[in-house]
């Protein structure tokens, strides 16, 4: 593992932000023996491949304050915590399905102390009565599906960078994804942002309501 990398793509972080990133190093190698947040024969690879993976949103919008954020099928945290140490001001909800995820993101949240998360054990079928600025994902289903489950969720009041809608982590070839979703779809290749290899064929794609 190698915080110091963070620093090379993001040379403004604050010395809150440097502790608290280097914390989720020892944590996630701690929970990772227990509960399976990322690949195991990945977690020496966590900053690289997992933190940095989720922080290339941040390559493509600053999230300005009080902007609202919903990260479906978080999982163990991703992207939802590195971008809620990056954005303290701006509110973070984070959802996934898998109870016990969901319970170790509780703990690390508290730990870290950060106010501008919460995390529920839900699918996003579940969310009702909210609007969100945006939501994010990494990885979790196909677009037209995403499109389908957030539609409703994110009001059309638009005051950041880009418009509001969907944010999604996805890799491989996405022609015949994009094509499905039927709308229009900014693609940012994350190779633009890091010199790592692993980033070679991996984007940030945008899609505004």
């Amino acid at each position: 593992m190698n915080p110091q990398i963070l620093q090379q793509y993001f040379p403004h972080l604050s010395t809150l932000q440097i502790e608290r990133f280097e914390y989720l190093g020892e944590f996630y190698r701690e929970w990772n023996e227990k509960i399976n947040l990322i690949s195991r024969k990945d977690i020496d690879n966590l900053y690289e491949n997992h933190i940095l993976h989720s922080l290339s949103i941040a390559k493509v919008i600053q999230f300005q304050s009080f902007t609202h954020i919903l990260d479906i099928g978080t999982g163990g945290g991703f992207p939802g915590i590195p971008l809620a140490i990056l954005f303290p001001k701006s509110r973070f909800h984070l959802i996934d399905s898998i109870q016990k995820k969901i319970k170790v993101v509780d703990i690390l949240v508290e730990e870290l102390e950060l106010q501008n998360v919460k995390a529920e054990h839900k699918r996003v079928q579940q969310v009702h009565g909210k609007t969100y600025d945006f939501v994010v994902s990494r990885g979790v289903t196909k677009l037209p599906q995403l499109l389908e489950w957030t539609k409703k969720l994110v009001t059309k009041d638009h005051y950041n960078t880009l418009k509001n809608g969907l944010i999604v982590l996805k890799g491989g070839n996405l022609e015949e994804e994009i094509k499905a979703a039927k709308r229009r779809v900014k693609v940012f290749p994350i190779k633009d942002f890091y010199t790592l290899d692993f980033y070679a064929e991996k984007y940030v794609l945008h899609i505004a309501v």
